[in-house]
């Protein structure tokens, strides 16, 4: 069994914004030189997500639609009393993002067989920006042989 590391560095969009993984991900297990096992894509941020979904356009801004309903950015959130808190003074007030990231999930682990990641027809790897736009940083592990 074989273990390769590496990353995705990224810049995302304004707010909600989601970007497809999976070409970056083919190109990581391309590179591992594993063909069967599993890949393990974890964010390295508290505001972002992973999920599997499909990356198309009208549904992307439904989902950004529904998490802005869901978890409004201008509700009170006590993590967003800035003053309050030890913290720099160019702190955003994301509470709303920290909320969105815990309920979508920080990782996927997928299963690779002879070289593909073992995904439907319609699903694709999506990074969740919850809070950008930023410079984000995602782990990607390719486990098997």
């Amino acid at each position: 069994v074989k273990i390769v590391s590496s990353f995705i560095e990224l810049e995302t969009g304004e707010g909600i914004s989601l970007h497809d993984l999976t070409p970056a991900l083919n190109n990581a297990i391309a590179s591992s030189g594993i063909n069967n096992g599993f890949v393990t894509v974890t964010s390295q941020h508290t505001t972002t997500a992973i999920s599997i979904n499909e990356n198309e356009e009208r549904l992307v801004e439904d989902v950004k639609a529904f998490l802005t309903r869901l978890i409004p950015p201008n509700d009170r959130y006590l993590h967003n009393d800035i003053a309050l808190r030890d913290c720099p003074e160019d702190e955003p007030e994301n509470a709303h993002s920290h909320i969105a990231a815990m309920l979508l999930g920080s990782s996927e682990v997928i299963a690779l067989a002879q070289g593909k990641l073992v995904l439907g027809q319609y699903q694709s790897v999506m990074l969740y920006e919850l809070d950008g736009p930023r410079q984000r940083k995602v782990n990607v592990q390719v486990y098997g042989e």
